[in-house]
């Protein structure tokens, strides 16, 4: 069967890609109202294409975007896989930095350029072709799928949870599928069986009532700026730990296996600093550099605002200085649990001369799946089919909330196939994404399928 629908594949190349091109045209910016048409008519795109493959899909409206939901439900005893990605893209802000105009998709050096190209849309549209294949082909699929694609993912999914909470006997499964990340390098394929969680809050310091004169007031009153970063001083020790009482009290440790397959892993260091622009790396004592990224937790300040910002001095006091701060958090960490170790460890050393408020946003646990699952080594075959090699296995340090949420409404663990590179710009000018991975991309899927039934 696999011949068949490799014939239909190599027979549809180009037509694919010019169906990417149409998708990749539409500015579907989830963060600016005045593009809400065209992130609708992306959702809409996205149903048709869909429809068209032989998978019914429908429309969900939410509160905001709504939610591409179809499915192919008829291979009786056989497992049933989801597959969620989004069709929202990022604001294309620097505009003036980008060499072709990001909604004007250009090809060039064997990728595509343009906003989305691979988060998510070129990504998410393989599993949508690779269904297609196989219903085109031989009218039916080796599995049932369903597809949840959203328009939100880029301004936080406010709909997503609330989508899949009110379907969730809809949406049972056996095993999610997400093609939002990365391979590991050009020409290594991945699979990324683990992602850090998160938690974010703000830390403000009150002082005076308003800015003060600095020559008048200065010595007698504190400034917040000062305790502000005294505070944030105090966050980690000379060895780059984090001094938050309890921060590594649950964390999982990297098993000898884990750590083996880091080390195995083709890593130049000196090329990553360069590419990033660092004179030297830095972190957690006693890790390397990938275990660092990848599965360690961390706390960073994010965003710093006190005192006067513009051109020349001006000699005050500031009423207030505020930090954006987020902890990155491994398996077995518990959100809740550490936002209040945070929240309380400023407060214990927070100075009475000023007033301190801690605001809390959002956050998502960390997730890791088991690298030997009948899933897993079902992805494993799959990749090696579509790019001719053997995945490596990798964890990331970003976080994908989903993924989460899945495991808990659901049960099910997620395969995070991803087919772009950590260097197609994704979120900043020139995103691009290899016509080669697309290709291989959907390759992969389509075996995917075959090798998940044989599970």
């Amino acid at each position: 069967m696999m011949q068949t629908i490799e014939r239909y594949l190599a027979d549809n190349k180009d037509r694919f890609v010019r169906e990417l091109l149409d998708f990749l045209k539409i500015p579907s910016v989830s963060a600016i109202s005045t593009h809400n048409g065209d992130t609708r008519k992306a959702g809409e795109w996205v149903r048709d294409q869909l429809n068209a493959a032989g998978v019914k899909a429908e429309l969900v409206e939410t509160e905001g975007h709504p939610i591409v939901y179809g499915e192919w439900t008829k291979a009786k005893g056989a497992p049933t896989v989801l597959v969620y990605g989004h069709y929202d893209v990022q604001p294309v802000d620097p505009l003036n930095e980008w060499k072709t105009p990001p909604f004007q998709p250009d090809i060039r050096e064997g990728h595509v350029f343009a906003r989305g190209a691979t988060d998510d849309k070129g990504q998410m549209l393989t599993h949508v072709k690779s269904a297609e294949a196989w219903l085109k082909s031989s009218g039916s699929l080796p599995v049932n799928l369903k597809f949840v694609i959203e328009g939100e993912e880029e301004v936080g999914s406010n709909n997503l949870d609330l989508f899949l909470e009110a379907r969730r006997k809809q949406l049972a499964c056996d095993v999610a599928v997400v093609s939002d990340t990365s391979q590991y390098a050009p020409g290594i394929p991945a699979i990324t069986y683990g992602l850090r969680g998160i938690v974010a809050c703000e830390l403000t310091v009150h002082g005076p009532r308003q800015d003060l004169h600095s020559g008048i007031f200065g010595g007698s009153i504190a400034n917040p700026c000062n305790v502000l970063a005294k505070l944030i001083a105090q966050l980690h020790d000379d060895d780059g730990r984090v001094q938050v009482p309890g921060f590594y009290d649950d964390v999982a440790e990297l098993s000898a296996e884990e750590r083996r397959e880091f080390q195995s892993l083709p890593f130049d260091e000196a090329a990553f600093l360069k590419e990033l622009g660092s004179p030297k790396t830095c972190g957690e004592k006693g890790y390397s550099t990938l275990e660092r990224r990848w599965a360690r937790p961390t706390c960073d300040v994010n965003g710093l605002t006190g005192g006067y910002q513009g051109e020349g001095p001006k000699t005050i006091i500031p009423a207030k200085a505020s930090a954006k701060i987020t902890c990155r958090l491994v398996p077995d960490q518990d959100n809740d649990r550490i936002i209040a170790a945070v929240e309380k460890f400023f407060r214990d050393r927070c100075p009475k001369a000023v007033r301190m408020e801690f605001k809390i946003y959002h956050g998502c646990p960390a997730t890791v799946c088991d690298i030997h699952s009948p899933w897993m080594k079902a992805a494993r075959a799959a990749i090696k089919k579509g790019f001719g090699k053997e995945p490596v296995l990798i964890r990331e340090g970003g976080s994908i909330p989903v993924v989460g949420t899945f495991k808990k409404l659901l049960g099910v663990d997620t395969l995070l196939l991803g087919w772009g590179q950590n260097t197609d710009n994704l979120h900043g000018p020139n995103e691009r994404f290899s016509l080669d991975a697309f290709h291989s991309g959907i390759h992969s899927s389509a075996a995917l399928w075959e090798e998940l039934a044989r599970k």
